[in-house]
């Protein structure tokens, strides 16, 4: 009798074992991965490497006025990824002269339309040779037709939205820039402050 029960109880735990793996299978198809619809008021361009398109990020206090992310209908949280980037204007002169040094430190926004707060994104780096770009962008005057304005450092986001919003928005916040011989910080609206890539959303497709 104990034989027959221990048998038993295998079954009903390996069923129990393959109808979970089966739930988390079905859960998994059901999440999608995707790039994001957005509208981008400042394309700053296309990377020669990656061909990534970087998009401007502007201190702004007016959510309409950001990059606005469009977050499909969807069941739960969804999460919203993108890249951030500092923005750094490229000298070779500079770099010859030991002069290119800088630290960047930008922190953005990512709000609802009505302004309500759902997350930061913060990236931190320092520049000092063009080994620290993370691509040049075509369209620009420069040698090889590059642009002298490009993406160095970069840090993954991750912004949870909530079920029942339909669009995000990135705003810049500010940009503290500290050279060898001063610091700024840079807090106007309408400024540029940091670049974004790869945007991407998560969600459970509401049916």
């Amino acid at each position: 009798m104990r034989i027959i029960i221990a048998m038993a109880s295998l079954v009903v735990a390996v069923g129990a074992s393959a109808a979970a793996g089966t739930a988390s299978v079905r859960t998994a198809q059901a999440t999608r991965t995707e790039p994001a619809e957005l509208r981008c008021p400042s394309v700053l361009g296309t990377g020669l490497k990656t061909a990534l398109v970087f998009c401007d990020v502007l201190i702004q206090r007016e959510p309409a006025e950001g990059i606005v992310v469009v977050v499909p209908p969807h069941r739960g949280e969804a999460q919203l990824w993108f890249t951030l980037h500092n923005r750094h204007t490229y000298s070779e002169d500079e770099v010859r002269a030991g002069r290119a040094y800088a630290q960047y430190t930008t922190v953005v926004n990512v709000v609802t339309m009505d302004r309500t707060l759902l997350g930061r994104g913060v990236v931190q780096n320092e520049f000092r040779t063009a080994s620290d770009l993370v691509d040049r962008l075509g369209g620009g005057a420069g040698p090889d037709g590059v642009k002298a304005v490009a993406p160095t450092g970069g840090e993954r986001v991750l912004v949870n939205v909530p079920m029942d919003v339909k669009e995000i928005v990135i705003v810049g916040e500010r940009l503290e820039v500290v050279r060898a011989e001063r610091r700024d910080l840079f807090v106007t609206p309408g400024r540029p402050i940091a670049v974004v890539s790869d945007i991407q959303i998560t969600y459970r497709p509401r049916r």
